[in-house]
């Protein structure tokens, strides 16, 4: 192959999911002296050890059964929405921070996940994700024998 480094890819899927984080980190570079955007929605840590990372997102006031995690491979998908507060008759804002509505995140994860080991918990706003590492992603050491 020309350029080797290119098997890895699905083109199918893998260089859009590439494009929009490169998008996204553009955007980010360029906005305005680090007023948050829309993308940067959840807020998230990932931090990975030999066998498992965990990924945690705030998502103050959002109840759990509005939030879809979704993994493939090295990749996380968190979906979810955040229902609009109801103004009386007669309120208006006269300062509107929080988003409401639908919102995504896709993160790149630093291996391959065992999907069907995943396990989430949310607790008081923050969402953790346990993301074990699959079996065939973890270092193998391999025994030198000498002839």
């Amino acid at each position: 192959m020309l350029w080797p480094e290119l098997e890895r890819y699905d083109f199918g899927r893998s260089l859009w999911r590439e494009l929009d984080t490169l998008q996204r980190d553009m955007n980010r570079l360029f906005s305005s002296y680090g007023e948050r955007t829309e993308a940067d929605f959840p807020s998230v840590n990932l931090w990975a050890g030999e066998n498992d990372a965990v990924l945690t997102a705030e998502l103050p006031g959002i109840n759990s059964e509005d939030i879809d995690i979704s993994v493939h491979d090295n990749s996380l998908t968190l979906n979810g929405s955040r229902k609009a507060e109801e103004l009386k008759e007669g309120e208006t804002y006269h300062r509107q921070e929080r988003n409401s509505g639908q919102f995504s995140r896709i993160v790149r994860l630093p291996f391959k996940v065992d999907e069907s080991k995943v396990n989430a918990n949310y607790k008081n706003g923050v969402l953790e994700i346990t993301l074990p590492r699959a079996e065939e992603d973890k270092p193998r050491k391999i025994a030198v024998k000498a002839v």
